[in-house]
């Protein structure tokens, strides 16, 4: 008797788990077709950061295809365990995961020292530790990343990005005497054109994939016109397993590391947001314990991803849109899509290729995708609430301060090592920046009054909670009377009539 009620309680167990919509399995082709997409998707995200890091660390063409492999294979094991899951990692979500943008901009200050790329490594390992070791806590202190920081952050990202996207647009190496060539810049603007025409032309499927599309009609075109070289294609293997530490032992510095772990709490931030995003269009329930799954999953594949020559994971928000526009809702394609990603990074060849294509070709696309991660943070700045409170002056000191590295590379040259190389990076300094000033402002209020500054003035119109009570429902203002809810005029008297 004993024995029937636990099967029966085993079969609602079961039946009650495979009624949630992310555990809806379609068929093996479906599956793989769907996944694809998510790929093509994001696969010009994920490879533009090992392409940034390696070009900035110097590094020649067959290691940055090595760079490109690596992030392609991590960001597929990631995304199978984020949506796979195993026991205390992965959120069980349809969400891919891949190397952040968010830890660009920081990666390059770091690579440009003197530790080079194995400082990164280094800085990213012990980062994703300390991020997996705070990742059960940290909806406790998300509190102090309301949108006023995270969008402040994500903004300075997408500015921080454009002079690498000008610089690729001039040709990309400065020594070279066709830089800032009209041919470079012209085949830049080319790319551009041609994703800002096919966002606007064709279908759904087009438009989504208008960066991707340009970037192979731009190279082609470069092809024809001798400004792509491909001859070192077929230097290296076609297929090989990512070789551990290929490009060197990690190499720890203090500075890199502390700038790191700025990061890792900005892209903590990010994927809880996408979590959260991602279960309310599946429709499906995402609690702290979930929530913290997931975290620990990107800390996780964050922190064997330098083993293999690749940087910090996160979820790609891109793909969070794709779930939202095409319905399905299944874990199961996403992890198909890791599975497809996985099988990419066993092929260096395919890096080799991606890194061949013109630097001025990513340029002309990189334009529009750094900007789209500024657009993505001016949309977060938009939720923002800003009457009555010192939030735009947040805003606006903190994009100031992570411009100044921007505006003024050499600002920070006088200071000490350690302080140089984490506000050398925009994104940094801003996180910094943002983070105090919010303490300052929105959790120490003591001292705060009402209207504190002028740069309050003028952020929206107020009316005061009295003098709502004097109004009832169906009441309206119409050519400077004010009529009641049964067309009767209200007197209004002067404010001065009281006096």
């Amino acid at each position: 008797m004993n024995l029937k009620k636990k099967s029966v309680g085993t079969v609602k167990t079961r039946r009650q788990r495979t009624d949630r919509p992310e555990d809806q399995r379609l068929s093996l082709g479906s599956s793989f077709a769907y996944g694809f997409q998510h790929v093509l998707t994001m696969y010009g995200g994920i490879i533009a950061v090992p392409l940034i890091v390696g070009q900035a660390a110097g590094l020649a063409p067959a290691d940055i295809g090595v760079l490109i492999a690596a992030a392609l294979f991590m960001g597929g094991l990631a995304t199978i365990l984020q949506t796979v899951g195993i026991p205390y990692f992965g959120s069980q979500l349809p969400l891919v995961q891949g190397v952040s943008f968010a830890s660009v901009a920081t990666m390059v200050a770091i690579v440009t020292g003197p530790g080079g790329i194995q400082s990164v490594f280094g800085a990213v390992i012990v980062s994703a530790a300390i991020g997996l070791l705070i990742a059960p806590v940290f909806s406790k202190i998300v509190r102090f990343f309301p949108p006023v920081v995270t969008g402040t952050v994500i903004t300075t990202i997408g500015l921080t990005l454009m002079p690498v996207a000008a610089n690729w647009s001039m040709g990309g190496n400065r020594k070279a005497e066709n830089y800032g060539s009209m041919e470079n810049i012209g085949l830049a603007a080319i790319t551009l054109a041609l994703v800002l025409l096919l966002s606007k032309l064709g279908n759904a499927t087009i438009s989504r994939l208008s960066i991707l599309l340009a970037m192979v009609i731009g190279t082609l075109v470069a092809v024809v016109t001798g400004m792509a070289n491909f001859s070192k294609v077929g230097e290296g293997p076609i297929v090989a397993f990512p070789t551990p530490f290929h490009l060197g032992a990690p190499t720890f510095e203090v500075a890199a590391i502390i700038s790191m772990v700025i990061v890792v709490l900005v892209i903590l931030t990010e994927t809880m947001a996408d979590i959260l995003a991602v279960g309310e269009i599946v429709g499906t329930k995402v609690d702290s314990k979930r929530i913290a799954a997931g975290l620990r999953a990107d800390m996780g594949s964050s922190l064997l991803a330098p083993v293999f020559g690749s940087f910090t994971q996160s979820a790609f928000a891109q793909n969070v849109g794709l779930v939202a526009v095409t319905k399905i809702k299944s874990r199961y394609v996403v992890a198909a899509g890791g599975v497809i990603l996985v099988l990419l990074g066993l092929l260096p060849v395919l890096g080799r290729v991606v890194a061949a294509v013109p630097t001025a070709v990513l340029g002309g696309a990189g334009i529009v995708l750094f900007g789209t991660v500024a657009a993505s943070g001016i949309r977060t700045l938009a939720k923002v609430e800003y009457r009555n409170n010192m939030n735009l002056i947040i805003v606006a000191t903190s994009i100031g301060f992570g411009m100044i590295p921007i505006a003024a590379p050499a600002f920070y040259d006088k200071f000490p090592n350690w302080f140089a190389t984490i506000f050398h990076s925009g994104i940094s300094s801003a996180a910094v920046m943002a983070i105090l000033l919010n303490l300052l402002f929105n959790h120490l209020k003591a001292g705060n009054s009402e209207n504190q500054s002028v740069f309050v003035a003028g952020t929206g119109r107020v009316v005061r909670e009295e003098d709502l009570k004097c109004l009832t429902d169906g009441d309206r203002y119409e050519g400077g009377k004010l009529i009641d809810a049964e067309g009767k005029e209200v007197p209004v008297e002067s404010s001065q009539a009281e006096h």
